[in-house]
């Protein structure tokens, strides 16, 4: 086997990853080179661009597959839950709270970096992943109160919500167990202004 197909094999694009989604919460997109990347993986910068163009494209596809996972937690909340209405919208809010608290260093990078360079690699899959978000909720509203099937600000308000709440937690060290008598307090609460 050779040297090149060797590397290639231990280095997955998912260590890859990782290690650059920790760079970049820690230090910042700006602040974070494919060479450092490579240095805390103990491999040469080339062994990066093998698999990556460039830094920007390694963080489009970090950030997409975190979308895709946050996507899919979201379809398989969907076919899990009992029938749409309150216990379904219930779920989808813990769920994603749940990951939000679950994977804070993925939503500070999908949600929080406030790097205008970087919205043409972020903007698609965070729209994508917001009107499948919106979809699953007014499915669930239309079984609660249909007067909010249309009310798109609702739902938008509803997100801002959980948003907010995962916020507030993602520099703590609190897990989402720690948290989750607050966490269904708060979806309880908006649940409850629902109705």
């Amino acid at each position: 086997m050779s040297p090149r197909k060797a590397v290639d094999q231990e280095l997955s694009k998912e260590r890859i990853l990782e290690t650059a989604r920790e760079q970049f919460s820690r230090l910042g997109y700006r602040d974070v080179s494919m060479r450092a990347i490579a240095k805390a993986l103990g491999y040469s910068p080339g062994s990066l661009y093998y698999h990556f163009r460039e830094k920007a494209d390694l963080f489009s596809a970090m950030t997409t597959a975190d979308f895709d996972r946050l996507n899919e937690l979201l379809h398989d909340t969907m076919t899990q839950a009992p029938i749409p209405g309150v216990d379904q919208l219930r779920m989808i809010f813990m769920q994603f709270i749940r990951f939000g608290l679950d994977n804070k260093r993925s939503f500070e990078l999908m949600f929080l970096i406030q790097q205008p360079e970087l919205d043409c690699y972020t903007s698609k899959p965070k729209m994508a992943s917001y009107e499948k978000f919106s979809k699953a909720v007014k499915g669930c509203l239309h079984h609660i109160n249909p007067e909010h099937i249309h009310n798109d600000d609702m739902v938008w308000l509803l997100f801002l919500s959980l948003h907010g709440f995962v916020s507030f937690y993602i520099s703590s060290s609190q897990t989402f167990e720690e948290l989750n008598e607050l966490a269904s307090l708060h979806v309880q609460l908006l649940l409850r202004g629902l109705q």
